[in-house]
């Protein structure tokens, strides 16, 4: 989908960008980039590259397109320079939140999602798209999630929270992503999340197995294998410059690729040859990147008459850089496919396309009682007290809940304690710890310290 000739196209300011997964998808949705900022060298590199071959930008176009480097910086870039853009969308670093982390939270110097909610304050963005790992929405960050809510309903959006299943968008693969969506009051009655695909995507065999037979393997061979991998992928993962080479995962990711005939230990140069053979223990052959890359959702998909008439329409996105890094920019993308499902459905809202619906507030959705009880509140209250005043307000919470929940707010705000003469401790809540662009932050000097681990 494209703007129509004459028609001014929407337009698209994209942070975090990586090697353009959520890029392409917008574009595919009718967006174009004025502007997309990436860490990573390389990258830059690649999305650079490809909005000019693929996406049809001129070399200049795409050269200024693209900026490289910290998208906190000022250096960088500005956001004052880009008022009123249609659509700010990212896709910011996942570690903060991620199971397979330690979910600091608003602790991790690469956390930028509330600096990136900050943003809606300076550019006036007509919607906000942010994507972020499953972890987001544990209950561990129950209080971040209702802050970041409540300064958009402060800046005048109406905010959502959806996790979305990359499978039921066309992809070959187990990726749920965490999404939030913030539109201005005018836009947000004519958004609806997208809707699934009801048909199960192509099994992971049913996906690769022209690839794998790219190099010779015999056929006989691709078939078995193709008859094992009988499903759809475990969730790829991209990794980070903190860890070591590329592999398909941590060890129950490698335990459900064994089943499907992978080996998950690393990421192979090619495909298999005439000849080749498992190694003793290794459940089958390696994927390459390209192969991981059309289960991250890069090749269009297009079943007719049945998955054995499937239709791929590679796009000849091509990476930059070397194969651990290729591996990483694939595996840290968000999936085009539900970039694209998602980006059509900000357009039809910009676009004030079908009935406009009812608006529910968003700040009437309580995610964390705690939180806004003492966020309210200008005294410290004990355990007991907060149990009363939320009981009063129809929430019935156990001690041990209202103590996690105080234990998880201590992670991401400020806490101040106060022993009562009669041993209680009362608590008062004080500032979101987050980085959101403050000169004094902790994060600028964790960032230069590990600079070049951060991906």
């Amino acid at each position: 989908m494209s703007a129509a000739e004459g028609e001014k196209p929407l337009e698209v300011v994209e942070i975090c960008a990586g090697a353009g997964g959520q890029t392409l998808g917008l574009e595919r949705a009718g967006f174009r980039h004025r502007l997309a900022v990436e860490l990573d060298a390389n990258a830059a590199a690649t999305l650079r590259s490809n909005l000019h071959t693929i996406l049809g930008y001129t070399e200049k176009e795409a050269e200024d397109a693209v900026k490289v480097g910290d998208v906190a910086d000022p250096r960088v870039w500005d956001p004052a320079d880009h008022p009123d853009v249609d659509l700010l969308a990212g896709g910011v670093p996942c570690p903060p939140f991620s199971i397979a982390g330690k979910q600091l939270g608003a602790n991790d110097e690469r956390d930028l999602f509330a600096w990136a909610v900050e943003q809606c304050g300076r550019i006036k963005p007509k919607v906000l798209l942010l994507e972020n790992v499953r972890g987001l929405s544990a209950n561990r960050f129950a209080a971040y999630r209702q802050h970041v809510l409540d300064r958009l309903s402060e800046y005048g959006y109406i905010a959502e929270w959806k996790l979305l299943q990359a499978n039921k968008f066309g992809v070959s693969q187990l990726r749920p992503r965490f999404v939030l969506v913030a539109l201005q009051p005018e836009y947000a009655e004519h958004f609806a999340w997208p809707t699934p695909n009801p048909e199960e995507p192509p099994s992971v065999g049913d996906l690769l197995k022209d690839l794998m037979g790219s190099r010779g393997w015999e056929p006989k061979l691709v078939h078995e294998w193709a008859q094992q991998a009988y499903r759809i992928a475990p969730t790829i993962v991209g990794g980070s410059k903190k860890h070591g080479g590329a592999d398909l995962g941590p060890t129950r990711a490698k335990r459900a690729w064994a089943e499907l005939g992978v080996d998950a230990m690393g990421v192979a140069d090619h495909a298999p040859e005439k000849g080749w053979r498992p190694k003793e223990g290794a459940p089958g052959p390696k994927l390459t990147t390209a192969m991981v890359a059309r289960i991250q959702g890069w090749d269009d998909i297009e079943a007719e008459g049945g998955i054995e008439a499937l239709a791929l329409k590679e796009f000849g996105w091509q990476f930059q850089g070397r194969k651990t890094s290729v591996y990483r920019q694939i595996g840290n993308a968000f999936p085009p496919p539900v970039a694209k499902a998602l980006g059509e459905s900000i357009r039809n809202a910009l676009l004030k396309a079908g009935k406009p619906k009812t608006l529910l507030e968003a700040t009437d959705a309580v995610l964390d009682p705690v939180y806004k009880l003492l966020r309210a509140q200008n005294r410290p209250m004990t355990v007991d007290q907060i149990m009363v005043r939320l009981a009063q307000a129809g929430t019935v919470l156990e001690q041990p809940d209202v103590e996690r929940r105080l234990s998880h707010l201590s992670h991401d705000f400020v806490m101040s304690t106060q022993a009562r003469s009669n041993g209680a401790i009362a608590y008062s809540l004080g500032e979101f710890k987050a980085f959101i662009g403050q000169d004094d932050h902790q994060r600028h000097d964790l960032f230069t310290q590990h600079r070049a681990r951060i991906s």
